[in-house]
């Protein structure tokens, strides 16, 4: 499954019943409780680095991408525009691209 496809399942179920769709619920709570959520699973995943336990990181690492993608489509962004400013700074070293934010 690719990052677009998933894209594609989440804006599906937008206006699902919040009683059958995990998505549908959480989009219906808002931008902010979207956010909160996917904060809670990135820090699950860092735990799981931390601890050296590839499994969960890699159960958790699926949770942080599903909810990125979540919190992204209620602020109404896509991933296609993640992943346009993702390949315009590879094309310079990160070090060169972090000093050309200040």
């Amino acid at each position: 499954m690719t990052l677009e496809e998933l894209e594609a399942i989440i804006a599906s179920r937008k206006d699902a019943d919040p009683d059958s769709s995990w998505t549908a619920k959480l989009l219906e709570k808002g931008p902010e409780k979207c956010a909160e959520k996917f904060g809670e699973e990135a820090i699950e995943a860092i735990i799981a680095a931390v601890k050296n336990d590839r499994d969960n990181l890699t159960s958790e690492a699926a949770d942080v991408l599903y909810h990125l993608l979540v919190m992204l489509a209620a602020r109404g962004v896509a991933i296609a525009d993640v992943m346009t400013i993702l390949e315009a700074r590879t094309q310079q070293s990160g070090i060169a691209e972090k000093a050309s934010r200040s």
